[in-house]
C-alpha cells in the first residue's frame, strides 16, 4: 500500500512544503529539519497545556490527584 497521499489531495501548507524540498538534500540536512519540527511542535504543545494549566489554575497536587486517576472502562471478556 502506497502511504504517499496523491498530489491533488494535498493541502496548500503540503504543496508549499514540498516546494521547499525541491532541490537535493543531503541526510544531514533533512535530519536537521525533522529536528526544528518536532522541537517547534513540542513547544506549541507545550504552550497549549501551560495555557490549560493556567486556565484551571491548577496545582502540582491536582496533577499528582489527575495523575492517579483511573478513568478507563472496565475490562469485559465478551467485547
Amino acid at each position: 500500500m502506497n502511504a504517499v497521499p496523491q498530489l491533488n489531495s494535498l493541502n496548500k501548507h503540503q504543496l508549499e512544503i514540498l516546494k521547499l524540498f525541491s532541490r537535493e538534500l543531503d541526510d544531514n540536512d533533512l535530519i536537521e529539519i525533522k529536528r526544528l519540527i518536532v522541537k517547534y511542535l513540542d513547544q506549541k504543545i507545550t504552550k497549549m497545556a501551560d495555557d490549560i494549566w493556567e486556565k484551571n489554575n491548577w496545582t502540582d497536587e491536582d496533577m499528582e490527584r489527575i495523575l492517579k486517576t483511573h478513568k478507563r472502562t472496565p475490562y469485559n471478556p465478551n467485547n
